[in-house]
Parts: C-alpha cells; sequence; structure tokens
C-alpha cells in the first residue's frame, strides 16, 4: 500500500471545507475495520485512509502548515500504513472506569505479544508489537499499543482470495478469540494486501 505524502493530504483551509463528507465517509471505511476481542480489548486496523484522516486532524488541530512539520506527522504515521504482506493495527485495552482500567494495566503487562491472527486453518500470525518505542513499564502497560502482523505469501493469497479470518488474545487470564471474522472485515483487511 503506498504511503501518504504531502501532496496527497488537504491544505487546511480545503480541509475544512471536505471534512463533514471526508470524516462520514472515513468513520464508515473504518467500522469493519475495528474488531472487538472481548468486552475489554480491541484492534483498529489501519491503512492509508485512516491514517490520512488521523494526520488531516492533527494539521487541523495544531493548525499546522508549514512543510517540516507536515512531513514531521507523515513520518510519524506513514510506518501504520501496512506494505502488502501485513496489517497494522492499534490495540487498544478499553476500561471506562479509571480503578478498573489501572486495575487492568498493571495486571496485562505483556499482553500485546499474545495477540493473534490466523487464516483459514494455518498457524496463529502473533503481533510484532510496538516496534517505534516500548510502551510499558515494570508496574503497568499501555491503553494503546501499535501491532504488525507479517503474513507468509500462502496466507496473502489465502486472506485475498476470501478465506476465513480468526482473531484472538491468548494472555493467561484475558483469552479472547473470534473463530471467524464477517465478511465486511474479511473483505476490507485482503484490500490491505498486495
Amino acid at each position: 500500500m503506498q504511503k501518504l505524502t504531502r501532496s496527497d493530504l488537504y491544505s487546511l483551509e480545503r480541509y475544512a471545507e471536505v471534512r463533514p463528507e471526508f470524516r462520514a465517509r472515513v468513520m464508515a471505511h473504518k467500522r469493519p475495520r475495528r474488531v472487538a476481542l472481548g468486552e475489554h480489548a480491541a484492534l483498529y486496523f489501519e491503512d492509508r485512509l485512516t491514517m490520512q484522516y488521523q494526520i488531516q486532524e492533527i494539521l487541523r488541530a495544531e493548525r499546522i502548515f508549514e512543510a517540516a512539520g507536515i512531513e514531521e506527522e507523515l513520518e510519524a504515521y506513514n510506518p501504520l500504513i501496512p506494505d502488502g504482506s501485513n496489517w497494522k493495527a492499534t490495540f487498544m485495552i478499553e476500561y471506562t472506569d479509571a480503578d478498573e482500567r489501572q486495575a487492568a494495566l498493571a495486571r496485562l503487562i505483556g499482553v500485546e505479544d499474545h495477540v493473534w491472527v490466523r487464516v483459514g486453518d494455518m498457524d496463529r500470525v502473533y503481533a510484532i508489537a510496538d516496534e517505534d518505542l516500548d510502551r510499558e513499564t515494570e508496574e503497568k502497560t499501555s491503553t494503546v499499543h501499535f501491532l504488525r502482523f507479517e503474513l507468509t505469501p500462502e496466507m496473502v493469497v489465502a486472506a485475498k482470495a476470501g478465506g476465513m479470518l480468526g482473531m484472538g488474545i491468548d494472555y493467561p487470564g484475558f483469552e479472547r478469540s473470534i473463530d471467524s471474522l464477517p465478511a465486511d472485515t474479511v473483505s476490507s483487511l485482503a484490500a490491505d494486501l498486495d
């Protein structure tokens, strides 16, 4: 999947004009790309469009219009765009209650290394987590992790052909799994692959 460049982005003025329509399109696109893994964890699969939206929103919020600032955001977010042989996802640990969240983060150190995907009946592929920086301490993990699932060529072919996709977490005491994802999710994720 092609990385974003400055020419792919709207100017701040133009983005203000198209934002409602663009945002609606992105939200519809993101819907099948969210996979809930139980009540308190979810994978948000990223791609070129989700990253363009993320960058546009940051540029808008921070009023960044100079070339150097735009390039800085592109450098930060382009690595989250799939490379054709992988899926990239933001893994979120989601608790609304602050005390419950703190207890879970202390208990779930290393959970990001136990998140997996499976294509058909092939072996599980475990996430390569947080390549940009370590997101946990000895006391707790983070609520947000960035994951890459690197697929074999056979898995890519099977996924693009509409093969069954499963996902889960095998962290002791926090096990979750989905044997078969909905067709719209499978189709959306297959589009990330070359």
